[in-house]
């Protein structure tokens, strides 16, 4: 299928008002490093809030989306519906500690943290590992899914999209930094949401599909419905459903969804006008991301099990498509080509959106770990401010061309999505208690990562070829959770704690609540207006209204207006819950 004059004038259009609002920033960004990764530290949460989310959509999150409903049903979306468990602890006791903190990039907390020249080993080496390793690993995986609606929708080479789309996204991310992201954000957030609106209804409205009620009684879909998986094979609800609950969301650490906060997410937050902004965008995004949009990305995957019922009839009807990259994540573009002229263009340009808005802020992203955590740390400390926004840009530029080159090695989605969550596996919960118990010390954090990669390398390339069992990914994350886990609390206690006096300091600067300090400091007064009880409790209502929230909307879809009003008001109960105990976790 081709795009017509119409559908390009709607995507150059979009292209043009995107470039236009990006580059506006281009003089602002370029002052010093502090308005070009942080935005002046002036943003509202209303603005962060919707950039994450807008971030957090890309084109490989329908893909994702669609490749579990296929092959695991509705409630397969647990292995990523469990981090809102993550996301609220982030919200009511970590959002506020992160903007507290004052630092420049969440790597950096290692020497506030820590001391000595294992900190600032761990600093550098973690900006690295983070930066260039995993960030790259993310935007490959973006970059695959745009290679695959690319081939579906436009007949381009995967070398063609990678080069275009690369191109038009550096051009805006590098020149005006995070300004130029966040405002583009607000544009992409809007323009991505329509599109995944308006794919959704012309999927269900097919003749093939023949509308919501039909679709919901076909036979191949009506396996896929249930929002929790079948216990009675065991094997299936322990890897999608019992895991991501027990164990995933507080052990591993996945961009986007980190146990305490990290990454893209710690930078929004350390952008914000203040504590109460950082949290309120946090509680904002989680609201919005799992509570409000999985949806339309549902029901285009399952119109798709009617569609294209199997890879045979989706390769049967792109033949031309790389068999390499054939999997049940390519049945969303295919779904696209349906699309009439026109609203084919608005879709095209909102997957446009979403590559953009998550490439662009990983670019930022990345690039501020390699200035601020290596060059200006390690090579270069007396430099003015505009020699290293031009590193950062150079940086940039460096990252685009890996990960296009990344992007050509992978073949699905959800491949790249279980590596990253096997390379972190464990190491959640050092993360978690850095915080708030005084004795985790730099070789907890460093133990963490080196274990859980080993044992991620260990699976990947020597388990098998040893001639022991093959183990399926959820089996080899429990595993690798153990042993991480088991690992660094053992180097925790075998290796002497951070000084008092870089503790003392830490704990006066961050005033962490709870008892995990009083080893150090004694017994002190939690800040005013903050309490563990009350935090505990938002957490639990915030997660109930976010579930709440997703699963009346589903009930309502599948036409149980009973449930769907029952549902809906435990969800709307909670959120009030929430809105009242606002001020009593240091909300003012």
């Amino acid at each position: 299928m081709t795009l017509q004059t119409l559908d390009w004038a709607v995507v150059a259009l979009y292209g043009v008002v995107v470039l236009a609002v990006g580059l506006a920033f281009t003089r602002r960004a370029g002052r010093d490093a502090n308005e070009y990764f942080l935005a002046g530290r002036r943003l509202p949460w209303w603005v962060l809030g919707t950039s994450m989310v807008a971030t957090t959509f890309s084109t490989d999150t329908p893909n994702l989306v669609t490749d579990i409903v296929r092959t695991n049903g509705v409630s397969g979306n647990w292995v990523w519906w469990a981090f809102v468990l993550t996301g609220m602890l982030t919200v009511f006791f970590y959002a506020k500690l992160w903007r507290r903190s004052g630092v420049t990039t969440d790597v950096e907390f290692y020497e506030l943290r820590y001391s000595g020249g294992l900190a600032a080993f761990l600093r550098g080496f973690r900006a690295l590992y983070l930066g260039l390793f995993f960030n790259v690993m993310i935007m490959a995986t973006v970059t695959l899914a745009a290679i695959k609606i690319g081939g579906v929708l436009l007949g381009v080479s995967p070398v063609t999209v990678v080069l275009v789309a690369g191109t038009v996204t550096l051009l805006y991310s590098a020149t005006s930094g995070l300004w130029g992201v966040v405002a583009t954000d607000l544009l992409l957030f809007v323009v991505a949401i329509v599109g995944a609106v308006a794919a959704a209804v012309v999927a269900v409205g097919l003749p093939e599909v023949g509308g919501l009620g039909p679709l919901l009684a076909h036979p191949n879909v009506q396996g896929s419905l249930s929002f929790l998986p079948d216990f009675s094979d065991w094997s299936t609800a322990a890897a999608v459903f019992v895991i991501p609950i027990a164990v995933q969301w507080w052990s591993t650490w996945y961009p986007g969804s980190e146990p305490g906060g990290g990454g893209y997410a710690a930078q929004r937050m350390l952008a914000a006008k203040d504590e109460g902004h950082a949290l309120k965008a946090v509680l904002w995004f989680n609201a919005a991301h799992y509570g409000i949009r999985p949806w339309p990305w549902i029901l285009v995957a399952l119109a798709s099990l009617v569609v294209f019922p199997d890879l045979e009839s989706i390769r049967a009807a792109f033949p031309s498509i790389d068999p390499a990259i054939l999997g049940h994540d390519l049945a969303y573009p295919a779904m696209l080509s349906f699309l009439p002229t026109g609203l084919l263009g608005l879709v095209v340009a909102s997957l446009a959106a979403a590559y953009m808005s998550t490439i662009s802020t990983h670019l930022n992203w990345g690039s501020s770990y390699v200035v601020e955590d290596v060059y200006r740390r390690f090579v270069r400390s007396d430099a003015d401010e505009r020699h290293y926004v031009t590193v950062a840009r150079l940086t940039t530029v460096v990252l685009t061309v890996v990960m296009g080159v990344v992007a050509l090695w992978l073949e699905t989605a959800l491949q790249a999505f279980q590596i990253l969550l096997q390379i972190g596996a464990g190491t959640g919960l050092v993360f978690l208690l850095r915080w708030f118990w005084w004795r985790v010390n730099a070789w907890s954090e460093l133990s963490a990562m080196v274990i859980s990669f080993a044992v991620a390398v260990w699976f990947e390339f020597a388990h098998v070829p040893l001639g022991l069992p093959e183990y399926d990914p959820s089996t080899r994350l429990v595993i690798g959770v153990v042993v991480t886990t088991i690992g660094w609390i053992a180097v925790t206690f075998l290796t002497p704690p951070t000084d008092e006096a870089t503790l003392r300091a830490f704990h006066a600067r961050m005033r962490p609540v709870g008892s995990g300090w009083r080893a150090v400091v004694g017994d002190q007064p939690a800040p005013e207006g903050e309490s563990v009880g009350a935090a505990a409790l938002a957490w639990f209502l915030g997660c109930v209204a976010v579930y709440g929230a997703l699963f009346a909307t589903g009930y309502a879809l599948y036409g149980s207006g009973v449930a769907a009003l029952v549902v809906g008001s435990v969800a709307a109960g909670a959120a009030f819950g929430v809105l009242r105990l606002l001020p009593k976790v240091g909300l003012r």
